[in-house]
């Protein structure tokens, strides 16, 4: 029976969907994390009868035909990207976006990939790097003496050193903007690689137009809503359990037309 069929598509769609949520609560207290939403789509449907051609036997057309569909499939896993609030940590390296925008840091291999999480320190050659030691782009060098460091709205990094009062620049920070942020691959870490459907980075300087500031001392939190995401878990839970009812019901009368044959 096909309704079995349809049932399973709508089974395996809850728990995918129940997935994506699951992964939203474990990084409830990611910084700077996204949460994502499954979308679905309705499979191909087999036409039993179709509407608009002329009924056999004479020449009226038929006004309604019948098809039935065979099932849903997961078209989509939108990440949602909705800023955050905005947390202070009173650390200087610590940088978070307000509006558009995404840090850049170069991997070992030399790719430029993209990033909201500003938890950025020196490391041992006074560059200043992300959590796992890539490089912020464009490149700079925190001096020894160095007693003070602070960071603009517009991403200019100044550093105060020992023995001195006025701080000298050490350079600029720029921000890239993508015209599909939800084409970007997640690739973990709090990294992004660009894509065909992502497109390009364009970069600028932060308060250019369509590119938000630069606040030291905070972080970008998680938008995930805890209230939502339960509220959401709820209804995949209740959908798969009535795809797993009509599963039932259409095994049984399975059953009973296989007795009736005997």
């Amino acid at each position: 029976m096909r309704a079995l069929v349809i049932s399973a598509t709508g089974m395996n769609a809850q728990n995918q969907n129940l997935e994506v949520i699951a992964n939203n609560i474990a990084n409830i207290n990611t910084t700077a994390f996204k949460r994502a939403r499954a979308e679905f789509t309705d499979l191909i449907y087999q036409a039993e009868r179709i509407q608009g051609v002329a009924n056999r036997g004479a020449g009226s057309v038929v006004p309604e035909g019948a098809q039935i569909g065979l099932g849903v499939r997961t078209a989509a896993i939108r990440p949602l990207e909705i800023q955050g609030s905005l947390t202070s940590t009173n650390n200087q390296l610590d940088l978070a976006i307000s509006g558009r925008g995404w840090f850049q840091v170069q991997s070992p291999s030399g790719e430029t990939l993209y990033t909201r999480a500003g938890s950025f320190s020196p490391n041992a050659n006074g560059q200043i790097v992300n959590t796992d030691g890539y490089p912020v782009m464009p490149n700079m060098v925190i001096p020894n003496n160095t007693t003070a460091i602070t960071v603009s709205e517009t991403g200019v990094v100044s550093a105060t050193i020992g023995g001195q009062t006025i701080p000298q620049q050490i350079g600029q920070l720029t921000l890239a903007t993508f015209v599909n942020e939800a084409g970007l691959m997640a690739l973990g870490s709090n990294l992004f690689q660009p894509t065909a459907a992502s497109g390009q980075a364009v970069t600028g300087v932060p308060g250019d137009p369509g590119i938000g500031h630069i606040k030291q001392g905070y972080l970008e939190a998680s938008n995930v809503d805890p209230v939502s995401e339960i509220a959401t878990m709820i209804q995949a839970q209740r959908a798969y359990e009535m795809n797993s009812k009509v599963m039932e019901a259409a095994s049984s009368m399975a059953g009973t037309l296989s007795s009736l044959r005997t």
